[in-house]
């Protein structure tokens, strides 16, 4: 049913799970060392923090089906269609796509639970993917 690589498909979850997380800088001018702060900055949304480019890159990587597919998978998940729409939800997606589709899915609330939910409702889990943490 699925064409993407489940282990891709990790990879995208755990980069938007730490995509939601981030919130706004809250101690600009810290100076401390990651050691010193419990390692929060990390949370922080910043030019330099490369958690949102690291989502980006990995869904443009992603071939035209394979985004359709995610697209499809996210509408799955957010419970817009079935298990048993799949092939709907698919051909709407395909409809649907547009090149700035990554831009769209990175900056869709709750990415990694729709993802999660759209495969447990396919049959499919990341459960073995997220042990290492990719």
């Amino acid at each position: 049913m699925l064409t993407i690589p489940l282990e891709k498909l990790a990879f995208i979850i755990i980069k938007a799970r730490e995509y939601d997380v981030q919130e706004a800088e809250t101690d600009e001018d810290s100076g401390s060392n990651p050691t010193d702060d419990g390692a929060a900055d990390v949370l922080e949304d910043s030019a330099d923090n490369p958690t949102e480019e690291e989502l980006r890159d990995a869904i443009d990587g992603l071939n035209e089906p394979e985004r359709v597919e995610l697209l499809a998978l996210t509408w799955v998940g957010r419970g817009d269609y079935s298990k048993a729409e799949w092939g709907e939800a698919v051909r709407e997606a395909r409809e649907a796509y547009e090149l700035k589709e990554a831009d769209d899915l990175v900056e869709t609330p709750l990415l990694a639970g729709y993802l999660e939910e759209g495969l447990a409702e396919l049959g499919y889990s990341i459960g073995d993917f997220e042990i290492g943490r990719l």
